[in-house]
């Protein structure tokens, strides 16, 4: 590995000049200071908007809640009484501007950056880091029109890390191609580490903000193993150069997908261990997964992207569910860990899954929908309200690829799906429709799935597991819960010095007494508890056993008796069936390329 002194230059098109400058003087303040001409106008109004949310995080975020400071001048130089144009705010999220028939316009303006996420911005003195969507304008009608973009760091030793290219003979200088690129392209400005490595002749940089317990040298490795995976899957990397942007925090975990890069958060100290650092393995092969699924095989909805609203899909299951499949699977296939990590690791989102009851309330073609008002806007009744489209999706997406490598004897499988998905729709970048979609599954299964379709994504119809485990030899068990105290179906949580019940599982016992999520948890049969005693203290009582359940519900205090139900699963496992035939040691074996014997 060496460090990255800069990018691949290349040649602005004449046209319509769009110059952005990025600025940010005073970092410490946490406003980047942006500046944007436009040269060539010939219009008496300018309209300017700003994106509303950005691709791949399906919440309205209202970006411009974080501007202030809005002028604009005739021509290049700085505002001042004579110069400046009139302009009036036409919506949250939309400025319009009257030329007064001028055709260079200097639009100035801040960004407040203090909110750390992959699809926000963060300014303070170690770095600066921005999302196109929440800090740049577009000009309605010229979004198909390049953007230059010029960075001014604070310090002279600050670098920038962007997968945009280079302008030649112009420090800290970018182009992109269009207004999707430039939304498309996250930026990273500081003094972070920056390594160069290679998969397949082509370039890649992991640019790292913040200090770790990582190994560096095992990272760059296996995260070269998890690019040459994907490759070998689709058959190719379809970009010229890929950036990886990681920021490592006390405590977070995220990342967002873009066309050559990605941004990455994860806890700085949770590498040490292997559960801890294979999680991390898994978020790196999901958004690099992502630059096939989703980025270039783009379900209709998301074809063309409306920044002002919300774009709306049924088929997130497939573009986040299948992708979280494949990061489990990817790092096994890669090498980075074995038959029995890879199914530890699967019963446990098997487990995650059986364990949330909106499952059963909430269809998985409704969750894809309906993202933009449940997914990112969750609160306490959401598990017993609705289910991820990521989690469910990866659930069907196993489904289906049992299926079709029951069928085929191996031969096939949801491999080949994305291979012609990507032949179809990812390659010439035209949106996939639900019905398309479906098409392709079951060309490829070589059998109609209406019935699978119709049941498993618009329907709350139980995953039949076993039924599709069983070829392979395999059987989802769940582990010993004899030990397990009655089932009470509250989680609580200590919150400054307050036992605060913080989920009600819908139909449960607790929510049948009327304890409702926020009230905070005083006794159970006269006796104080708190809320990591909560589980101790019911072993002591057994199924239809009532108690007395003490609380404050806001400010009143309240006495409510729970009847005890049987105690249930807390998890699942993959093991295998006794006695398995020559064919399903076969199919686990073209499945998983192991003996089933050995687990």
């Amino acid at each position: 590995m060496t460090e990255v002194t800069q990018t691949r230059p290349v040649t602005l098109p004449r046209t319509l000049q769009m110059q952005y400058q990025v600025a940010m003087p005073q970092p410490e303040s946490h406003f980047f200071e942006v500046r944007l001409q436009v040269k060539g106008w010939s219009f008496n109004l300018l309209d300017l908007k700003m994106p509303v949310w950005t691709p791949g995080s399906y919440l309205v975020r209202e970006y411009a809640r974080h501007l202030q400071d809005f002028t604009v001048c005739q021509g290049d130089a700085d505002p001042t009484p004579q110069n400046q144009r009139v302009w009036r705010k036409c919506s949250k999220n939309h400025w319009q501007i009257e030329t007064g028939g001028a055709s260079e316009l200097t639009v100035c303006y801040r960004i407040f950056a203090n909110e750390l996420t992959v699809r926000t911005n963060h300014l303070d003195a170690t770095h600066g880091f921005f999302n196109g969507a929440a800090l740049f304008f577009f000009i309605p009608g010229f979004e198909k029109l390049p953007i230059q973009v010029t960075i001014a760091p604070p310090h002279p030793d600050w670098r920038v890390s962007t997968a945009l290219p280079s302008v030649a003979g112009q420090a800290n200088t970018f182009v992109a191609a269009d207004f999707d690129t430039l939304v498309d392209s996250p930026f990273e400005i500081g003094n972070h580490q920056l390594y160069e490595f290679e998969v397949m002749g082509k370039p890649h940089e992991l640019a790292i903000w913040g200090r770790s317990n990582m190994a560096i040298d095992r990272l760059i490795a296996d995260t070269q193993k998890v690019i040459q995976a994907e490759a070998d899957l689709f058959g190719g990397l379809p970009y010229d150069r890929y950036v990886f942007l990681l920021h490592l925090i006390s405590q977070g975990f995220g990342g967002l997908e873009h066309k050559n890069s990605c941004t990455l958060l994860y806890s700085r100290l949770g590498f040490r261990t292997d559960d801890r650092y294979n999680t991390f393995i898994q978020l790196v092969a999901h958004e690099f997964f992502h630059l096939w699924n989703v980025k270039r095989i783009r379900p209709k909805g998301l074809e063309v992207f409306d920044y002002e609203a919300e774009n709306y899909t049924p088929s997130l299951w497939f573009s986040e569910g299948t992708t979280s499949y494949y990061d489990l699977t990817i790092p096994f296939r890669a090498g980075i860990y074995d038959v029995k990590i890879f199914l530890k690791l699967l019963g446990k989102e098997i487990s995650q899954f059986l364990m949330v009851p909106g499952r059963q309330v909430q269809p998985l073609s409704e969750s894809s929908f309906d993202a933009w008002i449940k997914l990112y806007r969750r609160d306490a009744n959401s598990n017993n309200s609705q289910i991820s489209y990521y989690l469910k999706g990866e659930m069907v997406s196993l489904l289906l690829d049992l299926l079709i490598r029951a069928r085929h004897g191996n031969g096939r499988s949801l491999d080949d799906v994305l291979r012609s998905l990507w032949q179809q729709f990812g390659q010439p970048e035209v949106g996939f429709t639900p019905e398309q979609l479906e098409e392709t599954i079951e060309a490829v299964a070589e059998t109609n799935l209406a019935e699978f379709f119709s049941r498993y994504l618009h329907t709350t119809a139980e995953l039949p597991f076993n039924e599709y485990l069983e070829p392979f030899g395999l059987q989802l068990q769940p582990e010993n819960f004899t030990h397990l105290p009655p089932h009470l179906g509250i989680i609580a949580k200590s919150e400054n010095g307050r036992e605060v019940i913080k989920f009600v599982e819908s139909g449960s016992p607790a929510q049948r007494a009327g304890i409702d999520p926020e009230d905070e948890l005083l006794a159970i049969d006269g006796l104080r508890v708190k809320a990591d005693q909560l589980s101790d203290r019911l072993k002591d009582y057994a199924p239809g056993d009532t108690l007395s359940f003490t609380l404050f519900h806001q400010d009143d205090l309240r006495t409510c008796t729970v009847t005890l139900t049987p105690p249930r699963p807390a998890a699942y496992h993959l093991v295998a069936i006794e006695n398995p035939s020559i064919a399903q040691q076969q199919n686990f074996k073209g499945w998983l390329g192991a003996e089933l014997a050995e687990l």
